[in-house]
């Protein structure tokens, strides 16, 4: 097993109130679902895998991994290598005849739909449900009343060259195909000041079709609601959270679950930089009007009284790990379709990486084989232990910071069998610019002076501090010692960053060993 983070990262004040964001780190374009007594969440994976997280709760505060939903990225051929800012986007997750529903869209292929008994399983093989470039954000809705089923979904401009319309499906209800060809049911360029509109989720309240909505773009947006009488049309709108006067930018995209007791809640992100999109939780009610307010009467809360739900223990996605039999937990994910030899199960606690040989071991962006997880939302210190034995020269293996520009620490091989303490860097296209996914990376080069690790054997730490500035320290046998310049964590242009641990070794031929790493923790910093 794998062991909790720290009650530091829990937004459980422990008095009956709770702070954002309830979950303090990417989980990008959340969606939830009430089951009985339990919460479930779902958020984007781009092209991370395994995809498509899936969160419990019992309390919407206090939130656990559980799993995940999609273990390949379809077409596998297309994610043996990474694809950052493609893949999974914007998840609904639903629950109908007993079974739990997840909808995505590739912007690249379409939308996809998988489905399960149970949250944990097992899920089918992705379903292409609609074929297409630039299909986001898809939502399906099950219609109690009629026995019909629904489908509404966005666009990608850089894919479709179409955005800002909500486009609409009859859809068959068990959810293999669709019975139109679609109608744009909002759009966006209709509506005086509106652009961006995206991430539609539906739902069924009080007689009318209801479309919550996000619109303005992720950094400076707004959460909007429409109502119909009837799902094609035509709808009204308003919106219904924004920033106002607070520091929360772009309050919006995610979903609303009612309690048993009557309370209406609503999740969505807010977009941090380097951070990626953190999860927030808004109280809701509803107007004399019938139209939802959210927030503090429109405007996110910071601190708030929790749900009435049952009380539950302090609790946030696991971060730590001792890899226990050298499997590691499931807040790890690969940067592409994982492939076998690139890591050694043993009857050991430890993870074994395999030093991969690789044409691009000078740019930790361009590799599949780097096992993620989350840059956490607040100031923390990351430390793992590390043993190389990969006898190649060239072989390395580390701790890194990815994202558009990177950073690591770690071991590596030279020519004359000695194993060095290394701490690298690569710079977008150029120092200064903004995040390129799509353009020529900065090359890697050194941030400190190579040292001898005797024994092959290091410890490495990356303080993370307030605005994602990292500072890099390691231990070869002598306490800790600064290494390098602060580097400021980048994202990618979806994909906040991510912490990478890795092991490679140059192309040519052979076995080019292995590194091991051992107890890796992530704690609370003191905030300034």
């Amino acid at each position: 097993m794998t062991s909790q983070s720290a009650p530091a990262f829990t937004a459980d004040l422990g008095d009956g109130t709770y702070r954002n964001p309830v979950l303090n780190a990417d989980w990008s374009d959340p969606d939830l679902i009430r089951v009985g007594d339990d919460y479930y969440m779902t958020a984007s994976s781009f092209g991370r895998a395994p995809g498509l997280p899936l969160l419990h709760s019992r309390d919407l505060v206090n939130w656990t991994l559980v799993g995940h939903a999609l273990q390949l990225l379809e077409p596998a051929k297309e994610f043996r290598t990474p694809r950052h800012d493609c893949g999974v986007w914007a998840p609904s997750l639903r629950h109908h005849d007993d079974r739990f529903w997840i909808f995505w869209g590739d912007p690249d292929h379409g939308i996809y739909q998988i489905n399960a008994p149970e949250i944990r399983g097992p899920w089918t093989r992705p379903h292409l449900l609609k074929e297409g470039k630039g299909l986001i954000d898809p939502c399906p809705l099950w219609d109690e009343e009629t026995g019909e089923a629904y489908l509404v979904h966005a666009w990608a401009k850089s894919r479709s060259g179409i955005k800002n319309r909500l486009t609409g499906h009859s859809m068959r209800p068990d959810a293999t195909g669709l019975l139109d060809e679609g109608k744009v049911i909002v759009d966006g360029d209709r509506i005086p000041g509106w652009f961006t509109l995206e991430g539609p989720k539906l739902y069924r309240h009080d007689g009318w079709f209801w479309i919550f909505a996000p619109a303005g773009g992720v950094t400076t947006g707004w959460q909007g609601a429409f109502r119909s009488r009837g799902f094609f049309g035509p709808y009204e709108e308003r919106i219904v959270l924004e920033q106002g006067d607070t520091d929360v930018n772009g309050p919006h995209q995610g979903g609303w679950v009612r309690t048993p007791s009557g309370e209406h809640w609503f999740a969505h992100f807010q977009e941090k930089g380097a951070y990626g999109r953190v999860v927030h939780l808004q109280p809701m009610r509803w107007d004399t009007d019938g139209w939802p307010v959210l927030g503090d009467e429109g405007t996110p809360v910071d601190v708030h009284k929790k749900p009435d739900l049952p009380p539950q223990p302090p609790s946030a996605p696991a971060t730590d790990d001792d890899f226990p039999g050298g499997r590691f937990g499931r807040q790890w994910q690969w940067t592409a379709n994982p492939q076998d030899g690139w890591a050694t199960w043993h009857a050991g606690d430890g993870l074994r990486l395999n030093c991969v040989r690789t044409a691009d071991a000078d740019d930790l962006r361009k590799l599949p084989n780097v096992l993620t997880q989350r840059l956490p939302g607040t100031p923390a210190t990351v430390e793992v232990e590390l043993a190389l034995s990969g006898e190649a020269p060239g072989a390395r293996a580390g701790l890194a910071v990815l994202g558009d520009a990177f950073s690591w620490i770690g071991l590596q091989r030279g020519t004359d069998g000695t194993v060095h303490l290394v701490h690298r860097f690569a710079e977008t296209v150029a120092m200064g610019a903004p995040p390129t996914p799509f353009g020529q990376w900065g090359r890697e080069r050194d941030a400190a002076h190579p040292r001898v690790a005797p024994e092959g054997r290091a410890r490495l730490r990356v303080e993370i501090g307030e605005g994602a500035r990292c500072r890099f320290f390691c231990d070869v046998g002598e306490g800790w010692q600064p290494s390098g310049p602060v580097f400021t964590a980048t994202p990618w242009r979806w994909v906040g960053a991510l912490l990478g641990l890795f092991a490679l070794a140059p192309a040519g031929g052979g076995h080019a060993g292995a590194a091991t790493f051992t107890q890796f923790r992530i704690t609370a910093r003191p905030t300034s």
